[in-house]
């Protein structure tokens, strides 16, 4: 069964759920995460307290992921193209562990700003 979550970020709050993977397991272990947030072409990224290798790691990911990006030991939130994508792809920096997904339109991502708080929770 998936687990749902709450995202806060600025005036925007949405909603997700995280998957059946260990490093999900892992994230939901350690909410409520707070951070600052960093932007990416249309990817947010941001430091959370796990340090966990890499699990069947992913070149492309879909509109709406939410990943966690080891060499950073951050979570992402993927709501389009990034610096590297070829093409329509939305491909990350290097591969990440897909962890759940956005509900909703991932696009509303773009109103946040690099330094912004984000929160995720259990929710």
């Amino acid at each position: 069964m998936t687990k749902g979550i709450k995202i806060v970020v600025g005036n925007l709050e949405m909603n997700g759920w995280l998957n059946e993977t260990a490093t999900a397991a892992k994230v939901w272990g350690i909410m409520p995460v707070a951070s600052k947030v960093n932007v990416w072409g249309d990817e947010i990224y941001f430091d959370i307290p796990l340090d966990t290798a890499l699990e069947d790691g992913k070149d492309v990911v879909a509109l709406g992921d939410i990943a966690y990006w080891p060499p950073g030991k951050s979570m992402c939130i993927f709501f389009g193209k990034t610096p590297v994508s070829k093409g329509e792809e939305i491909r990350p920096a290097s591969p990440v562990s897909i962890i759940g997904r956005i509900k909703g339109d991932p696009k509303l991502l773009k109103e946040v700003k690099a330094g912004e708080k984000i929160v995720i929770e259990k929710g």
